[in-house]
C-alpha cells in the first residue's frame, strides 16, 4: 500500500452521485471532486474539478442508472494517473440504525442487512446500496467502507434516544437517531486539534445549517441529543422540510385531506419549509434577498430563526450550560444576518457577537471577553469518510 492511501469517496442520492478522491498520508490532500447529475433521467451530466476548483471534465451522458454513472466515473480514472491505484472507497450511509454504530468494511452481511433498513430511510438507503453495488460490480477486490450519519449519535442517553412508544415499536427501530453525524464527528475532531484536547470545546453546541439543517448538543465528543429524530425530517425548519411537527398534521392529511402516504412523504419533505412558508424559494439567499418585498419570504426567514432560537435553548438546558456554539454549513458558514438573528436574543445564554468579525465570517465572531465562543467552521464530511476509511484499511492490511 505505501505510506500513502488514495481514497475515494462516493455519497449516492436518487438521482446524482458527488464524489472526492483524497491522498492521506502525513498530509491530506483534496485532489479531485465531482458529480454525475440527473442519473435516470435526460441530460445527465459528468463533471469533475481539481483541488483547485480548476475544470478537469464537463461533458453531457446518458446516465440511465447508478452503475452506469460509476462505470463512466471509473473509466475516466482509467485515464488518469490518479485515478489508477486506488486502495479504497468510503460511502457515506445516511442510516445505520440501531446497530450500525462505527464505519464498518462493507461485505454481502452488510448489505443484506441495509436492505433490511430501508424502512427507516426509504429515500436515501436504496440508492446509497447502489452506489455499494456499483462499486463492487467494477472492483470486485477493492475495500469498501461504509460510514453512516446515524453512528455518532448511538452514544446518545437512552432518555434522548426514545420516543414515548410502546416498547415493541423501539425494538422495530422506531428510535430517535439524529443526522449530520460526520460533519459533528469532523468539527469536534478538528476543534480538539486546534484547542489541543477534546475537553476543550466544554459545553458545545454545533449548528448544522444548510438545505438540510440540525444541531446537537456534545460535551467531551459525545453527542448528548440532536435535533433530527428517526428520519432527517424532523427538527429544525429547513430548504423543503417541516422539521418539527404535531402527529396529528400527519393524521389529519391522511384521514381528511385523503393523502396517500408517498403523497405525505413528498409534501413534508420536499414540498414544505422554507419553500412551503415562503412559496417562492427554499433557498436563505434567495429568501434574504426577497424578504423586504415579499411578505412570505419575511415569515419564512423569521420562522427558521426562531424554530433555531428555540433548539439552542433547549440544547444549552440539555447541556447545563453553554460554552461553545459552532455555525457551519451552507447558512451557518455564510449568512452572517441569520447568525446575529439567531444570537442576538440570546444574551442571557451568554452568546454575544462581534458585528464586524460576524461580518467577515471569521473563525471566532464573538467578542473576546465573551462568555460563549462563537465559532465559524467549514465542515468537511468527505474528509472524515477518508479518514474513516484509511483507519480500516490499515487493519485490512496490517499496518
Amino acid at each position: 500500500m505505501g505510506r500513502d492511501s488514495h481514497i475515494l469517496t462516493i455519497n449516492s442520492g436518487s438521482s446524482s452521485i458527488k464524489f472526492s478522491l483524497y491522498i492521506l498520508g502525513k498530509t491530506e490532500d483534496l485532489v479531485l471532486q465531482g458529480d454525475l447529475e440527473r442519473i435516470g433521467l435526460a441530460g445527465g451530466v459528468f463533471q469533475a474539478r481539481d483541488h483547485a476548483g480548476r475544470q478537469l471534465v464537463a461533458q453531457e451522458l446518458d446516465l440511465p442508472d447508478h452503475n452506469t454513472a460509476l462505470k463512466a466515473l471509473f473509466t475516466w480514472f482509467e485515464g488518469h494517473a490518479v485515478g489508477q491505484n486506488l486502495h479504497a472507497v468510503g460511502h457515506r450511509l445516511v442510516h445505520g440504525g440501531r446497530d450500525h454504530v462505527q464505519p464498518q468494511k462493507v461485505s454481502p452481511a452488510l448489505l443484506a442487512d441495509l436492505k433490511l433498513l430501508i424502512p427507516l430511510a426509504p429515500d436515501h438507503l436504496p440508492h446509497e446500496i447502489k452506489g455499494l453495488e456499483g462499486v463492487q460490480a467494477h472492483f470486485p477486490d477493492l475495500l469498501q467502507v461504509a460510514c453512516f450519519d446515524t453512528a455518532f449519535h448511538r452514544r446518545m442517553p437512552e432518555v434522548a434516544q426514545r420516543y414515548a412508544l410502546p416498547a415493541s415499536l423501539v425494538e422495530a427501530g422506531v428510535r430517535h437517531y439524529g443526522f449530520h453525524g460526520l460533519s459533528y464527528e469532523y468539527i469536534t475532531q478538528e476543534l480538539a486539534r486546534e484547542l489541543g484536547s477534546p475537553h476543550a470545546a466544554g459545553k458545545l453546541i454545533i449548528a448544522h445549517l444548510g438545505n438540510g439543517a440540525s444541531m446537537a448538543a456534545i460535551e467531551e465528543g459525545r453527542s448528548l441529543d440532536t435535533t433530527m429524530g428517526m428520519t432527517p425530517a424532523g427538527g429544525l425548519v429547513m430548504s423543503t422540510r417541516c422539521g418539527d411537527l404535531d402527529p396529528g398534521v400527519v393524521i389529519y392529511l391522511l384521514r381528511e385531506k385523503g393523502l396517500a402516504p408517498d403523497a405525505v412523504n413528498n409534501l413534508i419533505n420536499r414540498q414544505a419549509g422554507l419553500l412551503g412558508v415562503s412559496g417562492t424559494s427554499g433557498d436563505m439567499h434567495d429568501l434574504l434577498g426577497q424578504e423586504k418585498t415579499n411578505p412570505d419570504a419575511a415569515l419564512a426567514v423569521e420562522l427558521f430563526c426562531y424554530q433555531a432560537r428555540k433548539f439552542i435553548g433547549a440544547l444549552a438546558a440539555v447541556l447545563g450550560g453553554l460554552d461553545t456554539l459552532v455555525f457551519t454549513g451552507g447558512i451557518g458558514e455564510h449568512a452572517a444576518a441569520i447568525r446575529a438573528r439567531l444570537c442576538g436574543p440570546l444574551g442571557f445564554l451568554g452568546l454575544h457577537l462581534a458585528p464586524d468579525l460576524n461580518q467577515a465570517n471569521a473563525p471566532i465572531i464573538s467578542p473576546p471577553k465573551s462568555p460563549v465562543t462563537v465559532r465559524v467552521m467549514k465542515t468537511n464530511e468527505e474528509l472524515m469518510i477518508a479518514r474513516h476509511t484509511r483507519e480500516l484499511l490499515a487493519v485490512a492490511s496490517g499496518s
